[in-house]
């Protein structure tokens, strides 16, 4: 089983996207005040839960505790802020990106698992 990366720092957040030229990354963006952002936290962690790629990094990053950080990967990735929102990241550089009721297990699985 996967587990996630609570990615709290600027810091974190370069270093993990400095890592990606050797390991892919999925970033999620989750709002802990929005159902919507709740459904698709389930589905990431049930695509977690059942054999997911591990070969993939996974962070979190929490879009009301940690907005600074939210937006830097905005940002850095030229991604739109949204939120519920995954983005995968490969040698520095979005590879993919999704939002809102689009993030299912069968997504993720059909998107991750063939890396």
């Amino acid at each position: 089983m996967a587990t996630m990366t609570k990615m709290t720092t600027s810091e974190q957040l370069r270093t993990a996207l400095e890592s990606t030229d050797r390991k892919a990354l999925l970033i999620f963006k989750h709002s802990t005040r929005c159902p919507i952002s709740s459904g698709a936290y389930e589905q990431v962690t049930s695509y977690l839960n059942n054999q997911p790629n591990e070969q993939v990094d996974y962070a979190l990053i929490d879009v009301i505790e940690h907005r600074p950080v939210s937006n830097e990967a905005a940002e850095a990735l030229g991604v739109k802020h949204e939120s519920p929102q995954v983005i995968l990241v490969r040698q520095g550089e979005q590879v993919w990106h999704t939002s809102h009721s689009q993030i299912t297990a069968e997504t993720l699985r059909g998107k991750l698992n063939g890396l």
